[in-house]
């Protein structure tokens, strides 16, 4: 399923890996890497690009979220990334000391979307 995004929409990017979720900085919160749309770029790829662009991971960007909640911040579309290379490559607009590997059950408690959460609950590992 893809989910088609009008130019310039926000699309958040929920990358894992080994139980663990990806995080980046902004002012002083860390929060899921997003971006804005390209014309006729599905949000599965806008996704991939901006973990790319932000952290230099190179990521499939392959299961679009449904959205649950009611808050603003559950109406931005996410997609689920799995990290397709284990180191990032140079280039990327953000450095290691602003990207952050978070254990899927400290996240869990985070204010992240509903569907987010919801995702992360039914695959953390035991």
């Amino acid at each position: 399923m893809t989910l088609d995004q009008a130019a310039g929409a926000v699309v958040q990017a929920v990358v894992v890996y080994d139980g663990q979720l990806l995080l980046v900085a902004r002012g002083e919160d860390w929060v899921l890497p997003s971006g804005t749309a390209e014309p006729a770029e599905s949000a599965e790829a806008t996704a991939a690009r901006i973990v790319y662009e932000l952290t230099g991971y190179l990521v499939d960007g392959s299961q679009p979220l449904e959205h649950r909640g009611e808050g603003a911040e559950d109406a931005i579309p996410a997609v689920v990334c799995q990290l397709l290379t284990r180191s990032p490559s140079e280039g990327a607009s953000l450095t290691a000391d602003q990207l952050r590997w978070c254990p899927f059950a400290e996240a869990i408690g985070s204010p992240l979307p509903a569907a987010v959460r919801a995702y992360l609950r039914g695959h953390t590992p035991v």
